[in-house]
């Protein structure tokens, strides 16, 4: 590949970064890294009404949070509307533009006939050679290229094949409104062909958009970039994606509790596949990549697998990583568990030694989150319903004989509690469920939780007794337990 590559990612700020353009965010950092060129960053704001301060934000700040870096100053596209209107008139000049007079009712009647004769609506080229000197003194053109009748317009593209249009069904498309302001499909042009943008990878719902934006590049007399329209996701039972499937804003997927590797990972298999793996790294990833394995089919998004892939980089994780990055959810996840912004000194040290046995079970940060409770929960810990039916009266009298025992352990250690525990049940004829159970259920208000001694190693003597004392004293199941773990 003699030319440098560049790819750009050209998001409109019209909303959230949906999963869809954070996979073709992610294609095209990875191909241009794959041959060592640059991806761009270009927002089209371009619609003024719709585009707003706070998509622009959510969709740097999460292509930031997916760790997919773009080169250079971000462009946005209105900025530049100046040199989209000067090609225009370049064109207009040299003849490969004209203007355009038609009315609102008269395009009104095209689109009448189109739908009465059943075919496409297409302008019908009425002022194509007419002189613009007929037109109204007081009306306001639009400026059409005048695009070839004849032949046709052919797209090689790297995943859906060469694809022919017939130049007698692409009609003059619009380049300027008349107030002067630039379509999309000159913007596009323009802009591409100013950054040097070599391959355009973007959905296959551009793909018509290629053969007229192929128009404009050949009436420029610019090189055509190189295209690979790639298939849109779809959900798992095949239908467009929707919220219910997984549409949602990648900060969405963060505040759900995925690891950006696990969705860096995941989406990069959603339509590209390499052999049988499944799991790379990101450097397996870029070395691997490449537009040749793009299927033409809809991908289908799968939240089970992607929480289980999630579980996977969980559990490679290490254990401080997964305390930051759960202490960077508390903001948005903290206040609905009575939770502050940042984890006490404290807190946090106890989240570190027990993270082994809970990243175990968890798929996700938010279940390693709640699973969590007993470490930071505040006083008074709140029992939720299977644990309060653990501890009926009889639990809470095994737990109170006990309790002395506990007390008088020489090591505060996983297993010498354990020792102490299995002694106490085969000397009072219990299984030892029917004391290890109730203590779980005492100890971290649920009925799961890692394993047990490991949890008593974690909260310390003193805490584990405080909360025994409570339980164990406890007029009624249910009752509020005193914690000093928070």
């Amino acid at each position: 590949m003699p030319d440098p590559v560049v790819t750009r990612f050209a998001p409109s700020p019209t909303g959230f970064l949906h999963i869809g353009g954070a996979r073709t965010a992610l294609f095209n950092w990875l191909y241009a890294r794959r041959f060592g060129g640059k991806m761009l960053l270009r927002i089209e704001d371009t619609d003024r009404e719709r585009s707003t301060e706070a998509a622009i934000r959510a969709i740097i700040d999460g292509l930031s949070w997916l760790g997919l870096s773009w080169d250079g100053e971000v462009v946005y596209q209105f900025a530049r509307a100046a040199r989209h209107r000067e090609v225009a008139e370049s064109m207009l000049a040299s003849g490969r533009a004209y203007r355009c007079f038609a009315t609102q009712a008269e395009l009104e009647e095209m689109r009448e006939t189109a739908r009465r004769e059943g075919r496409p609506l297409r302008y019908d080229g009425r002022w194509r050679d007419r002189d613009p000197a007929s037109a109204p003194a007081d009306a306001k053109p639009v400026i059409r290229l005048r695009a070839p009748i004849e032949g046709e317009t052919v797209v090689e593209d790297h995943v859906q094949g060469r694809v022919v249009w017939q130049n007698k069904d692409l009609d003059d498309l619009v380049l300027l409104r008349s107030d002067g302001t630039p379509t999309y499909m000159l913007a596009v042009v323009v802009d591409d062909h100013d950054m040097g943008v070599t391959h355009v990878i973007r959905g296959d719902d551009h793909l018509t958009n290629a053969a007229r934006q192929t128009q404009i590049y050949q009436a420029m007399g610019w090189a055509v970039p190189q295209w690979a329209h790639i298939p849109l996701i779809h959900g798992p039972d095949g239908a467009k994606l929707s919220k219910r499937h997984g549409a949602l804003g990648i900060d969405a997927y963060r505040d759900l509790g995925f690891l950006p590797v696990a969705l860096r990972n995941y989406l990069v298999r959603l339509g590209w596949s390499h052999g049988n793996q499944e799991i790379f790294s990101d450097e397996e990833m870029v070395a691997a990549f490449d537009l040749g394995q793009i299927g033409r089919s809809p991908a289908r998004f799968d939240f089970a697998k992607l929480e289980n892939l999630n579980g996977h980089y969980m559990r490679q994780a290490s254990n401080a990583e997964l305390v930051q990055r759960l202490e960077d959810l508390l903001p948005s996840l903290g206040p609905a568990r009575g939770l502050p912004p940042r984890f006490a000194p404290e807190v946090r040290a106890k989240l570190e030694a027990a993270m082994d046995g809970l990243k175990e079970r968890a798929k996700t940060l938010v279940e390693l989150l709640d699973a969590a409770y007993y470490l930071y929960a505040a006083a008074p810990l709140t029992l939720d319903a299977k644990a309060s039916a653990l501890l009926d009266d009889a639990a809470r009298a095994r737990l109170a004989a006990l309790r002395p025992r506990l007390a008088a352990a020489a090591e505060w250690s996983q297993a010498r509690l354990e020792e102490v525990v299995r002694a106490f049940a085969e000397e009072t004829g219990c299984k030892l469920g029917q004391v290890a159970q109730p203590l779980r259920a005492a100890l971290t208000g649920r009925s799961t939780s890692p394993g047990l001694f490991d949890v008593m190693a974690v909260l310390g003597r003193e805490e584990c007794l405080a909360r025994l004392d409570a339980q164990s004293t406890a007029a009624s199941p249910g009752v509020q337990v005193a914690s000093g773990a928070a």
